[in-house]
């Protein structure tokens, strides 16, 4: 049924706070981790990177004052903070999971390894990546075609909460036109921000295409894994 048998989820910190104005909203929480379970047992093995934006961003702290490098290990803390936080929910309801960080940080979890991570995934545990690169100047999105390119996965889903990509933010402009395909050269020459430049030069020259979607909206994954035709599809 599955139209994937690998993919990598990137999800940003912000969907965590739902309507909060920081932290983690449970209900939020909770869901994103049902409808995650509900394709797993589909059969599709689901890598997880999730942002720390709802905790503290790296280039936020730049501008407080914060030296870029401190502020981006501060950011990839939050991420490891989100982790647990999506590791835990997991495990409360009996999913197989397993929580890696790119800082070596025992007990908190597990230093990452492409090898020990493909076998869990081959075992069908959902896998979360935490902690981006572990290195400053890469973003999490960054950290995702990363780790989307090492773990072979078909395709990179990036969880958003709009509708896909669109030639003017949504958000802004209620007359803007959303893509249902468009190429990876198309979206540079318009400049449509999709994923970080490095990122998206990753995804590029591995051929990994990309599909954007509303994670909020309830069924929208499973329906991305079953090949139904929502979001947005960027390919070469």
């Amino acid at each position: 049924m599955a139209a994937y048998k690998r993919v990598l989820l990137k999800l940003s910190g912000e969907a965590l706070m739902a309507g909060r104005s920081h932290g983690i909203d449970p209900r939020r929480l909770n869901d994103y981790v049902d409808e995650i379970i509900e394709v797993s047992e589909l059969g599709v093995q689901i890598g997880i990177v999730i942002g720390g934006g709802n905790i503290f961003r790296g280039l936020s702290g730049v501008e407080a004052g914060y030296d870029r490098v401190k502020g981006d290990y501060m950011g990839m803390l939050a991420t490891i903070i989100n982790g647990l936080a999506l590791h835990s929910a997991f495990e409360s309801k009996q999913a197989g999971v397993r929580l890696f960080t790119s800082i070596r940080m025992e007990p908190v979890a597990e230093y990452y390894m492409k090898s020990r991570a493909m076998e869990a995934l081959e075992k069908g545990q959902i896998v979360i990546f935490s902690g981006g690169t572990g290195n400053p100047f890469f973003t999490t999105d960054t950290a995702s075609s990363l780790r989307a390119v090492e773990i072979e996965a078909d395709v990179m889903l990036k969880g958003t909460r709009v509708e896909g990509v669109f030639n003017h933010d949504p958000e802004t402009d209620p007359e803007a036109e959303k893509f249902d395909e468009i190429t990876f050269d198309e979206a540079l020459d318009r400049e449509l921000k999709i994923l970080d430049r490095t990122a998206f030069t990753m995804c590029k020259e591995n051929e990994l295409p990309i599909i954007v979607f509303n994670m909020n909206v309830r069924g929208n994954l499973k329906k991305v894994i079953l090949g139904e035709k929502i979001g947005t599809l960027v390919k070469i």
